[in-house]
């Protein structure tokens, strides 16, 4: 890791809509592309989805104004899958069967995503999903624009070690699957590195707790046994509230336990008093704070558009880089047929805002950066570490025994679980 500093660049989303909202221009003419958004606009998530159903009408917008794609102007499908998971499944059968959408966009859970799997499998659409996620998945309906473990996690931990010198270690999430299994790898990667088990403590909560007070005073104790101990956290949602409030109101400081998150960015921040939160950390591949012509460009017409007080962030910025590859890969297909669009995306690069050109891969995933932000008190991220190069997504742990010998190749293998060892493709919901 390369270790920088940048200068910073100076919410809560916009109203929810219904469960069964569309706006007002979803009824496309037969000289339209649709597209699909899929995104939790009410319940526990919708603090952070909400800016995606928003920063895709956007893109779709000014899209729109080059012309659109294939001499069509795009329309967008917007649903409300109302953080229920289940309701995720049904929502996206809807917008392939019943509004004809080319390709959708969404999710932010990977409760969510997993619900819309077999969905999309088995009426072979295209999901791009801009969240960072546990890894251990590679479907050939899904492209995957959001950080693998490797791209994230793991950078993450290796930071703390090396520049805090962090020895105890505190796994906190919420409890479904990518923080869990998010942990389970990085308990690996933690023991491979000398850890001691008694010095990892692992804590799940529900999605929407609220009463943190008994488990910040836990985290507390358990960082006084004279190592320096970091939080990992992986909470999810409108918990991540209560949790940052407690451990202001128990003083807990960046200097004594930093923090580092994995789902709290500028939108989340932006509901926060983040003066007790300076200092703490999370790991993104984008930050608003990073200075260059392009994130200046975007920055700008999403204030223009939302208002000076919207943020952008990170899952934001996997959207605009998947949806300008599937352009791309479109263009090059000269259709919207899904089997010649998922045959062209691997291969496309696009420029992300980071400042450098990310590249789909074979497996599904994407180069990206990997930066770690610290907190500051108007709610940006001052970066104080980045990667020399960009980090290609790895769809399987190296860390974990049953996935070590695993490899996703779309292109050549046409397997999403193809093991090395046996050279055979696992098959079956990989």
């Amino acid at each position: 890791m390369q270790f920088t500093r940048r200068k910073l660049t100076g919410l809560v989303a916009g109203a929810a809509l219904s469960a069964s909202c569309v706006v007002p221009f979803a009824h496309a003419a037969d000289d339209t592309i649709k597209i699909g958004v899929l995104h939790s606009l009410s319940g526990t998530m919708a603090i952070s989805e909400t800016t995606l159903k928003d920063v895709m009408l956007m893109l779709i917008d000014e899209q729109n104004k080059k012309g659109g794609i294939l001499g069509k102007q795009l329309e967008a499908v917007v649903v409300d899958p109302a953080s229920d998971w289940p309701l995720f499944a049904e929502k996206a059968r809807e917008l392939i069967t019943g509004n004809d959408v080319d390709v959708v966009f969404g999710c932010w859970t990977s409760v969510s995503r997993k619900s819309v799997l077999p969905v999309f499998e088995e009426l072979n659409s295209i999901l791009f999903y801009p969240v960072q996620y546990e890894g251990e998945e590679s479907q050939r309906n899904v492209f995957y624009t959001g950080a693998a473990p490797n791209q994230q996690a793991i950078p993450a931990v290796d930071y703390l070690m090396e520049e805090e010198e962090v020895e105890r270690w505190v796994l906190a999430g919420t409890d479904y699957v990518y923080p869990r299994t998010t942990n389970k790898i990085l308990e690996a990667y933690l023991k491979s590195k000398g850890v001691a088990e008694e010095d990892i403590m692992i804590n799940y909560t529900p999605f929407g707790h609220s009463d943190w007070q008994t488990i910040v005073s836990d985290i507390k104790t358990f960082g006084s046994a004279g190592k320096k101990t970091a939080v990992v956290s992986t909470i999810n949602g409108d918990a991540n509230v209560p949790f940052y409030k407690e451990l202001g109101n128990q003083g807990i400081k960046a200097s004594d336990i930093p923090v580092v998150a994995f789902s709290v960015g500028e939108e989340e921040l932006a509901g926060l008093d983040t003066a007790p939160l300076v200092g703490h950390l999370a790991a993104w591949n984008y930050f608003q704070s990073v200075e260059n012509d392009v994130n200046a460009e975007f920055i700008e017409t999403w204030k223009a558009r939302m208002g000076d007080e919207r943020v952008t962030n990170d899952p934001m910025e996997a959207h605009y880089i998947g949806f300008n590859m599937w352009v791309k890969a479109v263009e090059a297909a000269g259709t919207t047929d899904a089997d010649a669009v998922i045959d062209a995306l691997p291969g496309i690069e696009t420029p992300n805002l980071t400042g450098g050109t990310s590249t789909m891969l074979p497996n599904h995933h994407i180069t990206k950066p990997v930066l770690i932000g610290e907190i500051q008190a108007d709610g940006q991220f001052e970066v104080v570490s980045e990667t020399d190069d960009l980090v290609p997504g790895d769809a399987w742990s190296d860390y974990l025994p049953e996935s070590a010998p695993l490899k996703s190749d779309w292109v050549d293998l046409k397997c999403g679980n193809f093991n090395t060892e046996t050279n055979a493709c696992l098959g079956g919901a990989s």
